[in-house]
């Protein structure tokens, strides 16, 4: 009985090692280093504010892009809808599957603080895209300066408006993104520092429309009804002052004021071949913040003797006639 019991020991022993030499049998964990060489991807979630702005689309398009690159990752994308709960009951689906990454455009700062934190609490890293939350509940803030945009945006507008009446002067309709959100409040405080300076420069009109440049269009409609002159449109983004500007349009109005925008995308729609084909009289480029994103998030997947900076600010600039069409050319 001893000798058979250790011929079937020396018999499972062989088996064993013969099954270990196959090709493709899994190896001890601790050989490789990361999970990619364990076959598992690296998750990363991207928390979107919304997609239904072409300014979103376009992040959208060009996360799944860059990611893509990467053997190794996975990328989940998420549509909050312009709604504060169902992105923090997201991000909490998304806590419970623990990414490797997250990444979140806040709808909104305030009701996305606390959500955060729960996933830095949860030692998930977390980057900040473009709008900010109350506390620093992030890994890194990933932004672009939009007051400084605003007042980009204003100070173009009293000079173009010094050169077509030959002073500082006129009305300006000013069309809102959604109240609440910090670049919002930054764009409209921005202009609004260079106008201060000019009493001549009035707002006429500040209606809300979400961004969006459908609501923008109707919005525009109501005031073209009620405000007889006005000399400039001032769009916190490109969809929202292409609509105002279709809303003149259908009025017969269009040539009696000059719109400006915010974001500068790229491609047909974008707000730079708005400019390029008149509609727009100058747009100020809003970065996606995506590409630094991706850098500043592979490296923290890849090197963990990384430390990144607690905030990466990205530039602007003017888009108008005299370089919108070079630069329509590298988008």
């Amino acid at each position: 009985m001893t000798r058979r019991r250790s011929c079937a020991a020396l018999a499972g022993l062989a088996v064993a090692l013969l099954a270990g030499c196959q090709p493709g049998a899994k190896k001890e964990s601790g050989t490789a280093s990361g999970p990619a060489a364990e076959g598992k991807k690296l998750l990363v979630v991207f928390s979107q504010c919304n997609n239904a702005e072409p300014y979103r689309a376009a992040q959208n398009a060009l996360m799944q892009k860059m990611w893509g690159q990467y053997k190794d990752v996975e990328l989940t994308i998420t549509d909050a809808q312009q709604d504060n709960a169902k992105q923090i009951s997201q991000i909490e689906t998304s806590i419970r599957q623990k990414p490797d990454l997250l990444i979140v455009a806040p709808n909104e700062a305030a009701p996305l603080t606390a959500v955060m934190k729960k996933a830095m609490d949860a030692g998930i890293p977390t980057l900040c895209l473009e709008r900010s939350i109350l506390e620093p509940n992030y890994t890194s803030y990933i932004k672009c300066d939009n007051k400084a945009i605003g007042r980009m945006a204003g100070e173009f507008i009293v000079k173009k408006l010094t050169e077509l009446k030959g002073k500082p002067a006129g009305n300006v309709v000013e069309i809102c993104g959604l109240k609440g959100v910090l670049p919002e409040r930054e764009r409209q405080d921005g202009a609004h520092e260079a106008f201060a300076k000019y009493p001549g420069i009035k707002i006429v009109g500040d209606p809300v429309a979400d961004w969006l440049q459908g609501k923008a269009k109707d919005r525009m409609t109501e005031v073209l009804s009620a405000v007889p002159n006005i000399d400039c449109v001032y769009g916190h983004n490109d969809p929202m002052a292409v609509g105002a500007y279709l809303a003149a349009k259908e009025k017969g109005r269009d040539k009696e004021m000059f719109f400006v925008g915010v974001d500068g995308l790229g491609g047909e729609a974008g707000g730079v071949k708005k400019v390029v084909d008149g509609v727009l009289a100058a747009t100020f480029v809003y970065p996606l913040c995506v590409d630094k994103a991706v850098e500043i998030g592979n490296k923290i997947l890849h090197d963990k003797s990384f430390k990144p900076e607690k905030e990466y600010v990205m530039p602007s600039k003017e888009v108008t006639p005299a370089n919108a069409a070079e630069l329509l050319k590298t988008l």
